[in-house]
């Protein structure tokens, strides 16, 4: 994949090297269109524990210096301690309902540490929604990130069945193209490939996400993960199709 790395006022790319990164999964215990989530059984073990494995692995591997459950959930906590990962607080319930925002949980735990002489640099957030993720796509986003000298990185898939040319947006009633070359009959071979945000991975610079208040930069680094791999766990069809593909 070609990467444009863009300069940033926030973190140097030899300083990084050394910097101290914090896995976040975040798993709170009200859930609508799944009922518990977070921990529904996934061929005999809670969704949950497909993120934790891997994320322990990267820390006993010295890829990142911790990894954390934040929940407001008893029941949660208890399942993700019982796998090994460290759920040092219960998130408070302002900050776990569904209007709650990501980054407001990301501080929360962040300000948890530093306020126990703790501080890290950058934060790796791996949602129980992406089991399909593996621990080589963490080890390649995190590597690739500390690499660049981007705020932020997303993993991403390649989108094959639309390209930029084929999308519109309605504006009463009328077709308003997004890209100048929707009507030009460009050949597919000579169009430029699109990614779309898979939600798997999203690492974050500590100093960005306090000042900003925002997970994505403006251009981050884009790690590119298989179609088969990005499977996001947001309806019961999902999660089927989930379990067909586990057996």
């Amino acid at each position: 994949m070609r990467r444009k790395n863009l300069s940033t006022k926030f973190m140097n790319k030899k300083k990084r090297k050394s910097k101290k990164g914090l896995i976040v999964v975040p798993a709170r215990g009200g859930s609508k269109g799944i009922k518990n989530k977070n921990i529904v059984d996934v061929g005999g073990d809670p969704l949950i524990l497909y993120t934790i494995n891997p994320a322990l692995k990267i820390k006993k591997d010295g890829l990142a210096d911790g990894v954390i459950v934040s929940t407001d959930s008893l029941k949660i906590a208890d399942i993700a301690k019982k796998l090994g990962a460290d759920v040092p607080f219960l998130r408070p319930k302002k900050i776990s309902g569904d209007k709650a925002k990501s980054i407001d949980f990301i501080l929360h735990a962040l300000y948890h540490f530093e306020e126990r002489g703790v501080f890290f640099d950058y934060v790796v957030l791996l949602q129980p929604t992406s089991p399909l993720r593996s621990y080589e796509d963490i080890e390649g986003a995190i590597k690739l990130y500390m690499d660049s000298e981007n705020d932020s990185l997303i993993s991403v898939c390649r989108e094959e069945r639309v390209d930029e040319t084929e999308l519109y947006y309605n504006k009463k009633g009328i077709g308003i193209p997004l890209s100048p070359n929707h009507n030009k009959g460009i050949r597919r071979q000579d169009i430029r490939p699109m990614f779309t945000r898979n939600a798997a991975i999203y690492i974050t610079a500590t100093e960005y996400l306090k000042k900003e208040r925002r997970i994505i930069s403006d251009n981050p680094a884009l790690y590119e993960m298989p179609i088969e791999r990005s499977l996001d766990i947001d309806t019961k069809e999902d999660l089927k199709e989930l379990r067909s593909i586990l057996r």
